[in-house]
């Protein structure tokens, strides 16, 4: 998952909303959102080759996300980042208490978000202690929370627009799908070839090897209902397949 935008009690009838895209090797096997035959509250999708996920939320409101954090030339961890949010969602602790029992360092790299139904929780192995974060918007990508690359920045912009047309969720997906690339002046330094930053600075990443393989948009209502849309791309970008799943089906 290389791009998060939540809004947090931000909008008087869904007071979760997130908006996000998975970027990842178009090789590496998944199965795309739905409720887990293991666990059938959990509605997500699933890496399969270490069984964890992106991004879930469950009927009961726990919500959970990852990105990793740009290292180039670091080690892998010893654990999977996808068990973080695996593990979370099929457990029942408060996300802060989640979170601070959280061995860092048996992972590579991570940001993490966490949410239930009082809180949403930003915990990171880069970034200090866990903490709450209040009422907001906010973005995550491959570096600390809300840092100020370019895609962030015009996808947090373009999400605070979005918020007042829900429930319609096109102007969501719209954002999501931007594949401008940013001019070479504005493009953070992140280690990686100046043709990878190039590429990683659009919001929507395509390229035959490695690109953007979901869009999702799920959200928690004031009454507690979970509704969760998924679109699923090929390595040229296009469309491959849509799965909506929500708490009345």
């Amino acid at each position: 998952m290389c791009l998060i935008v939540v809004g947090w009690r931000s909008h008087p009838d869904f007071p979760l909303v997130v908006a996000a895209n998975r970027d990842e090797f178009h090789a590496r096997p998944s199965a795309p959102a739905g409720r887990w035959p293991d666990a059938p509250t959990v509605i997500g999708g699933r890496d399969l080759e270490a069984g964890g996920t992106w991004l879930g939320i469950a009927d009961d409101g726990r919500f959970a996300a990852v990105t990793n954090v740009r290292e180039p030339g670091m080690p892998p961890g010893e654990r999977s980042r996808g068990a973080l949010t695996r593990d979370f969602l099929l457990g029942d602790a408060a996300a802060m208490s989640y979170a601070q029992q959280l061995d860092g360092d048996s992972y590579a790299g991570f940001n993490l978000l966490l949410g239930d139904a009082d809180s949403l929780v930003y915990a990171s192995n880069r970034d200090g202690a866990p903490r709450l974060l209040p009422p907001g918007i906010y973005g995550l990508s491959n570096h600390r929370l809300d840092t100020p690359w370019p895609k962030l920045v015009q996808a947090r912009t373009a999400f605070a627009s979005a918020l007042p047309a829900l429930p319609d969720e096109a102007p969501l997906f719209e954002l999501l799908a931007d594949r401008r690339i940013v001019p070479d002046p504005a493009l953070p330094a992140t280690g990686v070839t100046i043709e990878w930053e190039r590429l990683l600075s659009a919001v929507f990443v395509r390229s035959e090897n490695y690109g953007t393989r979901a869009s999702t948009v799920a959200w928690r209502t004031r009454d507690g209902r979970v509704r969760l849309h998924e679109r699923s791309f090929g390595p040229s970008g296009e469309v491959v397949q849509s799965s909506l799943i929500s708490t009345s089906e």
